[in-house]
């Protein structure tokens, strides 16, 4: 593992995220929307501390918020700048190969699941999720919906958990109205899924044959 990978992991402790926060505390929101806003450039953050970290300074609900807003920010940046250049002629050659071509086929085919299911997830690299969304130029709502609700999830969850912790180690049935949390939104969130997907496909559908139609004597 190369050097510089271990002196920034070593960095984001939590006692050092603690110092950060309660150094510029007066700033606001700011530091707790940065750091998390911050992890969609520097992988190597660890995500689980930074939320917990600022669930625990900021507490539950301003500590949530702060780093939802900030990793919405982040992704969508990295989402838009990756989309922006993906018709570059380096990049434009890379995707012409059909292995390529065929994975872009599927992310937009599957986007939705694809950024939501994997934005659940506290831990990999979800910088490679938005770089791999952008280069098949998902459509840019589908994304920004499955990512904040991907993200909320998770960023709650870790967040409830880091302002609570010494409540759940003595009290670990409480971890019980986390998991019927996710339970919950992930059925709530492939419903919308399956709205948007079936009216964007009746979209499709009916475009034809009203063009037909129109045609018809």
């Amino acid at each position: 593992m190369p050097t510089g990978y271990l002196d920034i992991t070593s960095y984001f402790t939590e006692s050092n995220l603690e110092w950060f926060l309660e150094q510029f505390r007066a700033l606001g929101p700011l530091p707790g929307i940065l750091l998390t806003f911050m992890k969609s450039f520097v992988p190597p953050m660890p995500t689980i501390v930074i939320v917990g970290v600022n669930a625990a300074v900021y507490g539950l609900w301003e500590g949530f918020l702060y780093s939802w807003i900030g990793m919405i920010a982040g992704c969508l940046t990295t989402f838009l700048l990756v989309r922006k250049i993906s018709d570059s002629r380096f990049l434009a050659r890379w995707a012409a190969k059909p292995k390529v071509q065929r994975g872009m086929r599927w992310i937009q085919k599957n986007g939705f699941s694809y950024v939501f299911l994997l934005g659940i997830l506290p831990v990999g690299p979800f910088v490679a999720v938005n770089i791999a969304a952008g280069l098949a130029r998902m459509h840019i709502l589908s994304y920004l919906l499955a990512v904040t609700l991907g993200k909320g999830i998770m960023v709650f969850c870790v967040s409830y958990i880091g302002a609570n912790l010494s409540d759940i180690a003595a009290e670990p049935y409480k971890l019980v109205g986390v998991l019927a949390f996710i339970a919950l939104s992930l059925w709530g969130s492939r419903r919308l899924e399956s709205y948007y997907v079936n009216s964007h496909a009746k979209k499709a559908e009916h475009s034809p044959v009203t063009d037909l139609n129109s045609e018809a004597p």
